[in-house]
């Protein structure tokens, strides 16, 4: 029968939290840190789609269908899509608010290595 998708989906998801971990802990380069928070990112969001996904569920409309009682366990969970949604959105403000400190940081020390911040005085 195979691998089921949300297992392949979920594995998915934490390989990339993973790798972008691991890739904020090793890089210096500003630039390469904020690629790797968006990879924990997306990695986060395909393990929160991932648990709300049902094996040959359907829409959580209430009808012929899909009668009550059967609902528990065919319908699919809309929150987790609508979480990621939105998580997605403010996923992208966050990147835009990173880039433009790297874009100053680049303007005031002619450099992307966050070892630079060292010597800044606040």
């Amino acid at each position: 029968m195979g691998v089921p998708v949300s297992s392949v989906v979920l594995a998915t998801g934490f390989i990339l939290i993973l790798i972008g971990v691991a890739g904020v802990l090793a890089h210096r380069n500003i630039i390469r840190i904020i690629i790797d928070f968006s990879l924990v990112g997306t990695g986060s969001h395909l393990v929160i789609v991932a648990t709300g996904y049902v094996a040959n569920g359907t829409a959580p409309i209430i009808d012929r269908a899909l009668p009550m009682p059967e609902a528990a366990t065919r319908a699919v969970d809309p929150v987790p899509s609508a979480l990621v949604v939105t998580a997605i959105v403010i996923g992208l403000a966050v990147t835009a608010v990173m880039l433009a400190y790297a874009i100053r940081l680049y303007e005031s020390k002619k450099s992307l290595s966050i070892d630079e911040l060292n010597e800044s005085r606040w």
